[in-house]
């Protein structure tokens, strides 16, 4: 394939995720909360008492990112910590109550970001994008994990 291509094909994937997140927080915003808050709270329903550590982990951020987010997610009443039966030093995070009702508020988001990414793109073409994306999102895991790097 011509670099031309790769390069296009890399730039377009950089600008489609950070005009979608751009969006994505202008959405969330009707409740006060950013898009990163609204996933960690998804990500939180789905594997309730997990690390601060963990999450940091999967969202592929820094520990203290993840302090920060749950820092204000705490402050807002939405998550709180709780610590780990079986290490003092770590906090384990449970979504409160008050965070149920925000699922709606997620999948609403999730949604209208699907809705305005994909119009008028055929079903077959996104099942093909999506194998594609999945694909290279393993590759460059698999990369990352040969040479070392997080």
């Amino acid at each position: 394939m011509p670099a031309q291509f790769d390069q296009d094909l890399l730039t377009l994937v950089s600008d489609v995720a950070r005009h979608m997140a751009t969006y994505g927080d202008r959405l969330a915003k009707a409740n006060g909360i950013t898009l990163t808050q609204l996933i960690i709270l998804a990500r939180l329903a789905r594997e309730p008492d997990l690390s601060q550590c963990e999450l940091a982990t999967i969202a592929e951020v820094s520990p203290i990112s993840i302090a920060r987010l749950i820092d204000r997610l705490e402050a807002l009443g939405l998550v709180e910590r709780r610590a780990d039966p079986s290490d003092r030093r770590m906090w384990r995070l449970r979504l409160t109550s008050k965070a149920a009702p925000l699922q709606k508020e997620l999948n609403r988001v999730c949604s209208t970001l699907h809705d305005a990414a994909t119009k008028g793109i055929e079903p077959s073409v996104l099942s093909a994008m999506t194998r594609g994306l999945r694909q290279m999102k393993e590759n460059v895991i698999r990369c990352r994990a040969a040479n070392g790097s997080s």
